[in-house]
């Protein structure tokens, strides 16, 4: 990964030139005249404030209106100032040396406690930090008291009040006066008990406390920025409202926590933003809040302060989709690359075509891939930098909502690819963040992924855990998310994945299961099963650890309870069976094994049968390229192939492209071939026949519980046929929870299969054709039982009676009681 440019307007040669000559364009021009006019009325008004720059100068007695001010219970209270004195006693109202160093060096760890107004023996003493600016004027009520210019951006007086007044800051640049709250007036905005759950790991509201969030505080509208950096010496805000020069903007540490805060007055949605950091060794880095919930469009890498203005319309959805677990439910899944799907088109244009589209092929789901910021289109989403933000590229975060809302309502569920496993090492983003490793493991053959170039992250961190898991609540419960895919499991688990020996450290048990990760990902399952009813997360597991579905709190031969996922993807069979189905028909009985073994281990999780976007990328071609012989001959494996797919105990997941036969692999820089679906393409037919078949396939399934009812359960599944490899015949029987059966035959040879006997039980009086691979419509030569069959008391694989078919060429047939 390639860094990023910082945001125009940051590059520290040009800030002081840029604050001077652009600050009119910060305020309104009614406004700045507006301050102006104030100011000149207040040195008329107020001679004596207008004197207060001289080291013993005295003032006029004045005494002012009753003001109210907020003690520290946030109410307030009718103060009885009187200024005795509005000129200032400077020795005792100037910053201490080591404090004005600090500030200026970025490395002050408190600034509330020196800037601001503080009473201080002989009145109150008055601390601004300014860069930039020629004077700075405090106005509470009628007074106007001019502070003395320090020098470095510092302005400072000791006015004779008995209580801090309510007060706002006339501050003068160059051609323009703002008015302003000061910052360092504001008590924090984070609890104790936020930050106490922020250091145990547990807070599960993590974006709520953290970031940058519009509100109105003390009375007063601005935005809480909030950022976890405890290797950091100072931090400081730097964004668009201060020309991208955070010196006057820095923020507290809240204690051991390790969190730095700042309420800044009258910044509000749309101001771009990042934090500047002084790292242990005194230098300094711009970076991406890690929890921003909306960033600028790549290659852009700003965050924006952002607040959610959606209003859901899919309370039905959500209140029924906790009807079923997933496990026994209908589910199909459309797989979606949302900036390919249609070039060009927004999230919200999107919310116009995507759910009707789905709704009509009949599938239950979509699998979006991931949708988290990312820099690189290439990653394809893989890569991320902004785990709290829908990718800008499509529109605001709102827009994805809207999109979502869509969807349920079209009753289609939302599946989302979620990349726990690793992160980019752009120096904007969360590599070495506050300066040392935080995100990622302390120790660099844990931390660097050896596939991607990329970094894993550290599980064994409390503050990291929590940032994980806080970030799938954020997901399933801020955009009503219907379940997360994550992403490169078996990365996550073994220490010595993809490395040799010596680049891995055994566990404490000398093992190679990484117990951090595993703990990670039970807390993970544990904490969104809990907190989000009818949510379901999927694992993309490549290997064979034991009880990936199984439930956390129950412990499997190997010690380890189980990872707490509720699905999880069957790459084995998907490799198998892909496999067997590139062969040409004269071979595959040789590999018949592949398309049995299967069974073998169907019932050892809830799987799902995945033809993802990796199966139709960097030379592994699309589906039905991988089909051997002619076109015709492709297209009729394809579709044999889909409906032994979904009748297969699991759920079904296929790739967008592959529902209409798209020849040509995908890229993510022009999508689908739609143009294969316009009529006036000669092979137009072919295509459509196709995704007519997905079509029908997702329309019987769901109207056919002996296909899903019992995914998990090996009662739902009997073989009729699994050896007859000389045949390239496989059949088999899918039994509802009543008992109602389906019966799946596939012919995977070329020839016509005639008076095909198969076993059958003796308690249906008769079948009947519900779908088959083969009729005209899908391109299919047409083949088929139009009538109704009645089994014969023969006696024949080892079942009491029998029925005799005809099986089409390269086709499955599914048959149920008529």
């Amino acid at each position: 990964m390639t860094p990023r440019p910082t945001p125009s307007g940051s590059d520290p040669k040009k800030k002081a030139e840029k604050a001077a000559k652009s600050v009119k364009k910060a305020v309104p021009k009614k406004a700045a005249e507006k301050a102006v006019t104030k100011k000149a009325a207040a040195e008329k008004a107020a001679p004596a404030a207008k004197k207060a720059t001289t080291k013993k100068a005295t003032a006029k007695k004045a005494t002012t209106k009753k003001t109210t001010t907020k003690k520290a219970t946030a109410k307030k209270v009718v103060t009885k100032a009187v200024v005795e004195n509005a000129a200032v006693e400077k020795a005792t109202a100037l910053l201490d040396a080591g404090d004005r160093e600090r500030l200026l060096a970025g490395t002050h760890h408190d600034p509330h406690t020196v800037l601001g107004a503080h009473p201080v023996p002989g009145g109150v003493a008055f601390r601004v930090f300014r860069p930039y600016a020629l004077s700075v004027t405090v106005v509470a009520a009628d007074l106007r008291a001019e502070l003395h210019d320090d020098g470095d951006g510092f302005f400072s007086a000791l006015l004779s009040l008995t209580e801090v007044p309510e007060y706002r800051l006339l501050v003068r640049y160059e051609g323009t006066v703002l008015e302003t709250e000061d910052a360092y007036r504001f008590l924090p905005t984070l609890g104790e008990l936020d930050l106490h759950l922020i250091g145990e790991g547990r807070h599960e509201y993590l974006w709520q406390v953290l970031g940058a969030h519009p509100m109105t505080h003390q009375g007063v509208a601005g935005t809480r920025f909030s950022v976890w950096a405890p290797n950091a010496r100072g931090v400081h805000v730097a964004g668009t409202f201060n020309f991208w020069d955070g010196t006057g903007h820095p923020m507290r540490s809240l204690g051991s926590s390790g969190v730095w805060e700042l309420f800044a007055p009258g910044i509000g949605e749309g101001e771009l933003y990042k934090f500047e950091i002084t790292r242990p060794d005194g230098s300094k880095t711009l970076r991406a809040d890690p929890l921003a919930r909306r960033t600028e469009a790549p290659p852009n890498t700003s965050s924006i302060v952002t607040a959610s203005h959606h209003e859901w319309h899919d309370a039905q959805w959500l209140e029924q989709r906790a009807d079923l677990p997933a496990h026994e439910a209908p589910f199909s899944v459309y797989e979606v690359h949302l900036p390919s799907w249609r070039p060009g088109l927004t999230y919200r244009q999107l919310a116009d075509q995507l759910p009707a589209y789905v709704k009509d092929l009949g599938f239950t789901h979509v699998e979006l891939m991931p949708i988290a910021e990312h820099p690189f289109g290439g990653s394809w989403g893989y890569q991320v930098t902004g785990f709290y933000a829908p990718t800008a590229r499509l529109g605001t975060p709102d827009d994805f909502k809207y999109l979502v809302d869509a969807l349920h309502q079209a009753g289609i569920g939302v599946l989302m690819d979620w990349v726990p496993a690793h992160f980019p090492r752009d120096d904007w983003a969360l590599a070495e963040f506050d300066g040392r490793t935080l995100y990622e493991h302390e120790d660099p053959l844990r931390a660097a992924h050896p596939d991607w170039g990329t970094l894993e992250f550290d599980y064994g961190r409390r503050e990291v855990r929590n940032f994980l898991v806080a970030n799938a609540i954020y997901w399933c419960e801020e955009f009503h998310i219907d379940g997360l895919r994550v992403d490169a499991v078996a990365s996550m688990l073994y220490l010595d994945y993809s490395r040799e020996p010596g680049q891995w450290v055994p566990n404490e048990h000398g093992g190679r299961e990484n117990l951090d990760a595993v703990a990670f990902l039970q807390e993970m399952n544990a904490t969104v099963y809990r907190r989000v009813p009818g949510v379901v997360t999927i694992a993309e597991e490549s290997t064979a650890w034991d009880g990936v579905t199984r439930a956390t709190h129950h412990r499997g031969p190997g010690g380890f309870g189980g990872l707490g996922f509720g699905l999880k993807w069957n790459m084995g069979w998907m490799h198998d069976s892909l496999d067997y189905m590139s062969h040409e028909p004269v071979h595959r009985k040789y590999h018949h094994n592949e398309m049995t073994f299967s069974m073998v281990y169907a019932y050892s999780e809830n799987y799902v049968l995945p033809i993802s976007h990796d199966e139709v990328v960097h030379g592994k071609r699309s589906l039905v390229s991988k089909m051997p012989g002619d076109w015709w001959q492709q297209r009729a494996n394809l579709r044999a192939y889909l409906g032994f797919m979904w009748a297969h105990p699991g759920k079904q997941l296929l790739f967008m492209g592959q529902e209409f036969a798209q020849g040509a692999e995908w890229s993510e820089a022009h999508g689908p071939d739609w143009w294969l679906l316009d009529p006036a393409y000669g092979a137009e037919p072919d295509h459509r026949g196709v995704r007519d078949l997905v079509r029908d396939l997702n329309i019987v399934y769901r109207h056919t519980p002996a296909l899903w009812q019992r995914d998990t359960d090996p009662s739902g599944f009997q073989w009729i046929v699994g050896d007859a490899a000389e045949d390239n015949v496989f059949a088999f029987l899918r039994l509802a929870a009543d008992g109602t059966p389906l019966l799946s035959v596939s012919n995977l040879s070329p020839v016509v299969r005639h008076d095909y006997r198969l076993g059958v039980p003796d308690d249906v009086p008769a079948w009947h054709e519900s779908l088959n691979t083969d009729i005209a419509k899908y391109g299919g030569t047409d083949v088929t039982n139009p009538d109704i069959i009645k089994p014969e008391p023969q006696a024949h694989q080892g079942r009491p009676a029998s029925i005799r078919l005809t099986l089409p060429p390269l086709a499955t047939v599914w048959l149920r009681p008529a």
